[in-house]
């Protein structure tokens, strides 16, 4: 990114001249602190108050505006009242400065008043080539620079240590959280950033910055949203190509204030499941834990994805390793065996372990340089991806001692966690300095190696042929009203096919279905029909006039003013399991594909598994192989195998249609019926919602 003469990067985070607007020369207040701290770090560049009733700040000279300084200016940071911010932004695109961090409150996150402003102060910066950063962020750090450009109080305390760290927070008091916690391991930053309300500047933006950062060997993330999918995706894949890992620790782990979908799939699927899609998508490791945010990065910077073989651990405190065993049980990571070659390999240099999991060393028999024999050939064994070296009370006792057991390995090949059982601040920094990440709770250590488990590299955008939408696309182009049988045909265009079906009025001529019928209300304005009572199953041919009449009726009365088509009769079907498939745009990952156990305990019973839209036949198996209860149709104890290829291609098919529908908001089909081995799927419900669609 550019922005006039120079990089956007070096204004943001390397800027020759800062205009301070709104400084004070009273310490006690915020506006005091960015000089305060700028001087005290010795940044080199030129520092310019700004301040109307002054003419000088702590020994500058201040100036009233932008107006009046003299020369350039690279980046102005914004103290001023909320209603004086926007003739500050006039100015900033008068003096052709290319960005401005706002740290002022009292915009969008205040109410449609406050979006308004900071909407209209947007549209002047960008119409002036000025980016900003935030509104109401708390400012931004570049410690190998010498620039705390920030009003955060923990910069009072805290001195800053360089290192290869950088952060980008949606939280500018957790910006002091992560510092505090870090200094007192030792641990550095290179960039710190509070992104504030992301008016113009997103996190995906100073992402994509800091993936070019010499400085800057791991990402970390404090989100609250996914406010611009599209960017950080990009962001991070740049990111990950970089060689530079990206770890996000986001909040909104349960549904609790998100506005519930209009389907079953988006009732069953919240904000956690979404995101967990998201960074698996686009490569991003996530934590559980704020020490894990901090602790995780030494553990993974230099490494690539693993292969998924597991972690081997090695201790000599089986309690406190049974811990993060356990913990990491509960996760479904696993714990492999030592294989009998490494064990063999061991025992010619005089070495017994057992075949047992966690390899426990009893007390004095680590000594000799046994422990860091039995490391080395864990680290260099293609049986696992990771270790962990868990460590008893010497660690507080003889720090060195412990150090010299694990720094006497061949250490490198691949991740290792150093897990202290007591507390161990002495150690944990011997271990930092010879750049092992060590952990000082078997919570935070085993978040940090499920963390890594589970890192993938970011999935490639499936291709997807022209042919496989063009029926989908001239079935929704020529479709205005979205009933279920205008739904059904739209999946069965792109490629997901229901049964037999008409419609039927009271008075007509009976259809011409035999056997046991199923009739359900046809209506475009009500989406779920079940739960009215507007479905029955297992209707006879001579009950279809007075069913329907009544279920009509019933409809009539709980749908004053609902269009009535009459009712969708489908021959009643049978197979070996009900699947629930849906699609969805969503506000913060964009298009996800849900498959999860449908039927009548789908919710009360859920087992979903959710990725970013669309995906490819291996990512659809992946996705049924997430469901426990499918496991029972893939020949399990001789039951009837069920036709799994034909429904990882329902969900590949069902994933693309996004593409093929613009405005599309929702899509379901519950239930999903999977038929036996080679006799496919059928969809015997089906669901479109389009953007801005108001049903009941």
């Amino acid at each position: 990114m550019t922005t006039g003469t120079r990089n956007l990067g070096d204004c943001i985070f390397r800027p020759r001249s800062v205009a301070l607007i709104g400084a004070s020369a009273d310490p006690a207040k915020n506006n005091a602190r960015p000089q305060r701290y700028l001087a005290e770090a010795g940044f080199r560049g030129q520092v310019l108050p700004i301040n109307p009733s002054r003419s000088e700040v702590m020994g500058q000279p201040a100036y009233p505006t932008l107006d009046d300084v003299p020369g350039d200016i690279d980046h102005a940071f914004v103290m001023v009242p909320a209603g004086a911010v926007e003739a500050v932004i006039e100015q900033c695109v008068r003096r052709k400065v290319p960005v401005a961090t706002i740290f002022t409150a009292g915009f969008a996150e205040t109410g449609p008043e406050g979006a308004a402003l900071q909407a209209r102060i947007v549209e002047k910066a960008r119409a002036g080539g000025v980016r900003l950063l935030g509104p109401n962020c708390i400012g931004l750090v570049n410690v190998h620079g010498a620039l705390p450009l920030t009003t955060n109080a923990a910069l009072l305390k805290e001195r800053l240590v360089a290192g290869p760290v950088s952060v980008v927070s949606q939280s500018g008091s957790m910006l002091g959280s992560l510092l505090t916690r870090a200094a007192a391991r030792g641990i550095g930053f290179a960039k710190m950033v509070s992104i504030g309300n992301e008016a113009d500047l997103s996190v995906g933006d100073i992402v994509s910055i800091l993936a070019e950062d010499d400085e800057t060997k791991v990402i970390l993330l404090f989100l609250e949203t996914i406010r611009d999918g599209p960017a950080l995706a990009a962001a991070a894949r740049r990111a990950f190509a970089a060689g530079k890992p990206v770890i996000a620790y986001k909040l909104g782990r349960s549904a609790l204030g998100r506005r519930m979908a209009a389907s079953h799939t988006g009732a069953m699927v919240g904000a956690d499941e979404v995101a967990q899609a998201f960074f698996r998508a686009h490569g991003i490791l996530r934590v559980e834990t704020m020490e894990g945010l901090v602790e995780l990065p030494r553990l993974v910077e230099g490494h690539a994805p693993p292969q998924g073989r597991g972690v081997a651990m090695l201790t000599a405190t089986g309690g406190a390793a049974a811990m993060i065993a356990d913990r990491l049980g509960t996760m479904g990571d696993t714990v492999p065996e030592p294989p009998e070659a490494l064990r063999a390999k061991l025992a010619a240099a005089g070495i017994e372990i057992s075949d047992n999991p966690l390899i426990d060393l009893p007390m004095g028999t680590g000594e000799g340089g046994r422990y860091a024999r039995i490391l080395t050939e864990l680290m260099a064994s293609d049986h696992c991806d990771a270790v962990i070296s868990v460590m008893g009370s010497s660690a507080r006792s003889k720090p060195a001692m412990i150090c010299e057991r694990v720094t006497g390995a061949t250490l490198g090949a691949k991740p290792l966690a150093v897990f202290l059982a007591p507390q161990a601040d002495e150690c944990l920094g011997m271990l930092h300095e010879a750049g092992i990440a060590g952990f000082r709770t078997p919570e935070s250590c085993a978040d940090a190696v499920h963390a890594y488990l589970r890192w993938r590299a970011p999935e490639p955008t499936p291709a997807v042929p022209e042919a496989d939408l063009a029926a989908a696309r001239a079935f929704a182009s020529r479709t205005a009203v979205w009933d279920e049988r205008a739904a059904a045909g739209l999946f069965a265009a792109i490629g997901v096919p229901g049964p037999e079906a008409e419609v039927f009025r009271p008075g007509q001529a009976a259809p011409s279905l035999s056997g046991p019928l199923a009739v359900k209300v046809l209506s475009p304005d009500i989406l779920h029909k079940t739960d009215a009572g507007l479905v029955a199953l297992n209707v006879a041919p001579a009950e279809l006039e007075e069913v329907a009449g009544r279920l009509l009726s019933r409809a009539a009365d709980a749908a004053p003013g609902a269009r009535l088509d009459g009712v969708l009769v489908q021959p009643m079907m049978r197979g070996l399991a009900e699947v629930i498939l849906g699609w969805r745009h969503d506000a913060e990952a964009g298009p996800v594909v849900v498959l999860g156990m449908g039927g009548t305990m789908a919710e009360l019973r859920p087992q979903i598994s959710v990725r970013v839209a669309p995906v490819d036949s291996a990512t659809a198996r992946g996705m049924i192989a997430d469901l426990p209860d499918l496991r029972a149709l893939d020949g399990y104890r001789n039951l009837p195998r069920g036709d799994l290829e034909a429904l990882a291609e329902a969900v590949v098919r069902f994933s693309r249609l996004g593409l093929a529908v613009p405005g599309l908001a929702e899509a379901e089909i519950n239930p999903l019926l999977v038929c036996e081995e080679g006799a496919g799927v059928v969809a015997l419900d089906a669901l479109v919602v389009m953007a801005g669609e108001d049903r009941p």
